[in-house]
């Protein structure tokens, strides 16, 4: 899947901001198959699989709006590849979401929902 000029700039501002918050990039679009996970990060014993949504206007809702069920199971099927390549020994995993937002004035919001979802 071809990332947008802002997909990539909003991932690269969320993963910013959980370095900042002590965690380390594992992985930036991770694939398995079809299936693609925009960071995965580690803090402590803790794994996130973290899906990002970056928008440039609220016209369209809330960027954790468009995290369907269905992106859900995506990013689930892909973490599960990652798991089972990677091992599970003292981990934790959990799936998180961020909103990367570019407001009017150049500010920019990031929200981290922690534990966005279960399997």
């Amino acid at each position: 899947m071809d990332q947008t000029p802002l997909g990539d700039w909003g991932e690269r501002v969320a993963a910013r901001h959980l370095e900042n918050d002590g965690w380390t990039i594992l992985h930036r679009r991770f694939r398995a198959g079809r299936q693609e996970i925009d960071l995965i990060a580690k803090r402590g014993e803790v794994v996130a699989f973290v899906e990002v949504k970056t928008r440039s206007t609220r016209s369209f809702g809330h960027p954790f709006d468009a995290i369907d069920g269905r992106k859900q199971a995506d990013v689930r099927k892909a973490a599960e590849a990652w798991i089972r390549h990677n091992g599970r020994d003292g981990l934790t995993f959990r799936f998180d979401a961020m909103a990367v937002r570019k407001g009017e004035s150049g500010a920019v919001e990031v929200e981290h929902l922690q534990d966005a979802w279960g399997y």
